[in-house]
């Protein structure tokens, strides 16, 4: 349908003495709908529909308006979505124009085109991680805020995972858990350049020796991006940008998630409904479709899963049964004092397992606070046994554990009676029979 504006433009040109082929060229139409509407005179006025038939009431755009005035990026689909939820009966397009109507047309045209490199099933993932600390510092969380994301590149399934750090260990946690949402090991899994993965060396990138340990673990060939090249992973990086223009603003809109476990929850069911089950732009299958397909040209996930804890050692004081976290000292059992032991943090836990020998010793959760010491029950009593029979051998005496629990009584008075009690000095003639004549011939 040609509008009032296009008319003019058509108009003027004929004036100019462009032929109708020349028009409809220029203009994009048919050079039958010119003719058209050069004889009718212009195209038919705009139709004024009744209030009781329209969809988009005043009620509904002063409802677009207030979303757009909480969030000015909130894209139009994000916007239909919650109006749908609370009974709009119109089309996404109502919703769409409403919006530009509002806030003015929100993209443009990109400066060059890009083209899709095309992989195989089976072929390829991409993975990244994504700065989300101003999120946490809106969401009044009290720390960082990472999200690591990967997406299957020929069904174009994805996996976000909500974490505080992009460390070795949560890159590998990551990595694992996309293999696991997508059933299998691809043959290639492509990132940029990552410190926690490997240094550059020019245009060359080597792996760090764990990373090598992690891919030979798996069966895949960590890559990386070219320097400079980073729309090689773009598969990627585009979720990113929905991420922060239509996930994390409907987040906000239907309330902040209390946590790391609530926020990943309910990015998984937002992909599901929202990325995977509708078809994409640029295969026009959805997602969970191309999949199911893709399964067979996976390889299988490893028996064992990869170790991702956090893994340390302590020497045990020579002493006290304590080991050093953090700056908090924990107790383990009195039977490991000077060992060396290991310390297992899980990711995104609290808690941590000592072990001696591959063998769990002890089980504690991290104090909060002013805490300096923590001792388990179990520990406190056979450290305890511990000293008291170790005093028992050695001094061949009973001790027995004394607290503020035990009441102490005073000494009995010694009561000597009636008497002189005085001392009178020795007389040494009598103690050593000396007598006066010894005396003078000495």
């Amino acid at each position: 349908m040609m509008n009032q504006e296009e008319y003019v433009d058509l108009h003027a040109l004929k004036n100019q003495g462009w032929t109708n082929k020349e028009i409809a060229d220029e203009l994009g139409f048919h050079p039958a709908t010119i003719a058209k509407w050069l004889k009718a005179g212009g195209p038919p006025g705009r139709v004024e529909v009744p209030d009781e038939r329209r969809v988009m009431t005043e009620r509904w755009r002063a409802r677009v308006e207030a979303l757009l005035a909480q969030h000015p990026r909130l894209l139009a689909v994000s916007i239909h979505n919650k109006l749908r939820a609370e009974g709009f009966a119109g089309s996404y397009p109502t919703v769409a124009r409403a919006v530009r109507d509002v806030r003015g047309p929100r993209f443009r045209a990109a400066a060059a085109v890009s083209v899709p490199i095309h992989t195989d099933p089976g072929e390829e993932i991409q993975f990244d991680f994504c700065n989300l600390d101003h999120i946490s510092a809106e969401w009044g969380w009290d720390h960082p805020l990472r999200v690591f994301g990967a997406i299957s590149s020929w069904p174009r399934q994805r996996m976000w995972w909500f974490t505080t750090s992009e460390d070795r260990e949560r890159t590998f946690e990551g990595i694992v858990r996309a293999f696991e949402a997508f059933g299998g090991v691809p043959a290639v899994a492509r990132t940029d350049r990552m410190g926690a993965l490997g240094t550059s060396q020019g245009r060359r990138f080597k792996l760090h020796p764990p990373t090598v340990e992690f891919a030979a673990h798996h069966g895949v060939q960590i890559t990386s991006c070219q320097a400079g090249d980073a729309k090689r992973k773009g598969k990627v990086e585009r979720p990113f940008r929905q991420l922060h223009e239509t996930f994390l603003p409907e987040i906000e809109l239907d309330g902040i998630p209390a946590n790391l476990d609530e926020l990943n929850a309910r990015a998984a069911v937002w992909l599901d409904e929202r990325v995977h089950a509708v078809p994409s732009r640029s295969t026009g299958v959805a997602p969970a479709e191309r999949a199911a397909v893709e399964q067979e040209f996976l390889a299988p996930l490893p028996r064992v899963r990869f170790d991702t804890d956090y893994v340390e050692t302590r020497r045990v004081h020579n002493i006290v049964p304590f080991i050093s976290v953090d700056g908090v000292r924990y107790s383990v059992p009195p039977n490991v004092l000077g060992q060396l032991v290991e310390i297992r943090r899980p990711i995104d836990t609290t808690t941590f397992e000592v072990r001696w020998a591959g063998t769990v010793v002890a089980r504690h959760t991290l104090a909060t606070g002013d805490a300096k010491e923590v001792w388990a029950d179990e520990h406190r009593r056979a450290s305890v046994a511990e000293a008291l029979g170790r005093h028992d051998r050695r001094r061949e005496r009973h001790l027995r554990a004394v607290d503020d629990h035990v009441e102490v009584s005073e000494p009995a008075r010694l009561d000597l009676g009636p008497g002189d009690f005085d001392v009178d000095a020795p007389d040494l003639a009598v103690r050593y029979s000396i007598d006066d004549e010894q005396g003078a011939g000495a």
